[in-house]
């Protein structure tokens, strides 16, 4: 992901040595997880649960699409060591979710680690049923993809809406909580529609939206449950967009390629996308550290504070939206 005008911050990725990631039935019983040549599918894999996830701080490498280096901040090895992206993995937990790994090389050791990008649970069995060692044009970097489909609209001070790539630096955006905002920062991504990366798209009406909302599939969306009954027993909900997706109403698009647009303001804020509310990107002083010191000298001076922190709501995961925790969040009932 680029900005229009500037070089896009380092963002934190978590990880596992491939050694915690092993196979607990399966032709290669006992391996670590590895990159797509060395692997089976139909192996299934187990979390060690004594291994905690170790921070990746990452930042561009320069010409190589596929490596970043890491930067201040990492649990591993030292600021501008090489990170290399070797395979994209698909595994399947038993209720069904697919999770995407990344297996990635620190060049300085020759260790291998797995980046998943959706949590992995230490208790469940996870069977592999696809490993790719050709990436196409996936980054490491944009496993942090936070962002909207190009001609989502979003909603301007008194009402207006405009399509997300005619926005610019300094426009007002309508925000939840502090009323207009100015837009600090535009990122641009051109992504393929596959796997991790395929767009979920919310369809017109199922959460109160007049048209379909394309978001990626870890954006997070908005909810306010009315009434007593109330999932994750708050009224405020966050919840990922793919969680939401049920094959009717919500549902990933597949195929040719994706331009992902993410905003940033001085606040991580809940905008209105086609009448939704969902986040915006979030920034803070572990991002911008690891800019040119020329530009983190201009962005500290348009974020004033740094200090960015998550907008409060109840994370609701996948095992909190079944069929029927769905259709209570949806506005229109399943088609017969």
């Amino acid at each position: 992901m680029t900005n229009r005008n500037e070089t896009l911050p380092a963002h934190a990725a978590h990880g596992y040595p491939a050694r915690a990631l092993r196979v607990a039935s399966g032709a290669n019983l006992g391996d670590p997880i590895a990159e797509a040549g060395l692997v089976e599918p139909g192996d299934v894999y187990r979390l060690d649960r004594e291994t905690p996830s170790l921070r990746l701080m990452l930042a561009p490498a320069g010409g190589d699409r596929h490596a970043q280096i890491l930067a201040e901040g990492s649990g591993i090895g030292r600021a501008g060591d090489r990170i290399g992206l070797l395979s994209v993995l698909t595994l399947m937990s038993p209720d069904g979710d697919r999770v995407e790994v990344l297996i990635v090389r620190h060049d300085a050791t020759g260790e291998d680690f797995a980046v998943p990008l959706s949590p992995l649970a230490s208790r469940l069995d996870y069977t592999l049923i696809d490993a790719r060692a050709d990436v196409g044009d996936i980054r490491i970097a944009d496993i942090v993809c936070v962002s909207f489909a190009a001609g989502t609209m979003i909603t301007l001070p008194g009402g207006a809406q405009r399509a997300i790539e005619a926005l610019r630096p300094g426009d007002r955006v309508l925000t939840r909580d502090h009323g207009p905002q100015e837009i600090r920062w535009i990122g641009k991504a051109t992504l393929r529609a596959k796997g991790a990366f395929a767009p979920v798209v919310i369809s017109a009406g199922t959460l109160g939206n007049e048209t379909d909302l394309v978001v990626s599939p870890h954006h997070r969306v908005f909810i306010y449950q009315r009434g007593t009954t109330r999932l994750g027993g708050t009224a405020e909900l966050l919840v990922q967009a793919k969680h939401l997706v049920d094959g009717e109403a919500v549902t990933r698009r597949e195929g040719g390629f994706v331009d992902y647009y993410s905003l940033v303001f001085d606040r991580h804020e809940i905008i209105y996308a086609e009448g939704i509310p969902a986040e915006s990107l979030m920034v803070n002083e572990a991002t911008v550290s690891l800019m040119p010191a020329d530009l983190a000298e201009e962005v500290r001076a348009r974020f004033p504070g740094l200090s960015q922190s998550q907008h409060f709501g109840t994370e609701a995961g996948r095992e909190l939206l079944d069929d029927a925790a769905r259709q209570v969040l949806f506005r229109r009932p399943k088609r017969p």
